[in-house]
């Protein structure tokens, strides 16, 4: 019996990205929160990956946490009829406020903006701010670069082998949907 006061992080792009396995990804995650009864908590928007996400999660059943800051509400078309709709004045509000919310955190394909977030919460995580998991669901071998790029960081001495292992990579939905089963039990 999946744990109902368990949140799930899902950061991801504001657009559709260039191959169509990432909106099927992002519609798979969003009815696999669903269906473990794990609340979705994100960025409010209504567009691209994340539009997909929140649409499936509220259409099978799930509850759903979004946040957005003020000047994006245009923007990315804040999504209506969310259990919980958060305004901030900020972006790194709205990271905190979805961080705080959050049990576990995964990332799918997106941007600079999805970036940024991987890197603030890998940062808080290696300063011991937390420890929550931080999966990184691989469509297509998306995450790969980012991944190349800690194990540069690592190997130029700028960080520790442990700021690699703070990331999990996972290979689709249902390996994330498996490691959230172990991680949220």
């Amino acid at each position: 019996m999946p744990d109902l006061s368990q949140s799930v992080c899902i950061y991801c792009g504001s657009r559709m990205g260039g191959r169509p396995a990432y909106a099927e990804a992002a519609r798979a995650t969003g009815e696999m929160l669903a269906r473990n009864g794990w609340q979705l908590v994100y960025g409010a928007g209504d567009v691209g990956l994340m539009g997909e996400v929140a649409r499936a999660a509220a259409d099978g059943g799930g509850r759903t946490f979004g946040v957005i800051p003020a000047h994006l509400l245009a923007r990315e078309i804040g999504r209506r009829g969310l259990d919980r709709f958060v305004v901030t004045e900020t972006m790194h509000e709205r990271k905190k406020v979805m961080f705080m919310n959050a049990d576990a955190i995964a990332l799918l394909p997106g941007g600079a903006g999805s970036l940024d977030e991987l890197f603030e919460v890998l940062t808080w995580r290696q300063l011991g701010l937390h420890g929550k998991s931080i999966y990184l669901v691989d469509i297509e071998g998306y995450w790969q670069p980012v991944l190349d790029l800690l194990d540069h960081v690592i190997s130029e001495g700028f960080a520790g082998q442990e700021l690699r292992d703070y990331v999990t990579l996972v290979p689709g939905v249902e390996a994330l949907e498996a490691a959230l089963r172990a991680d949220l039990s």
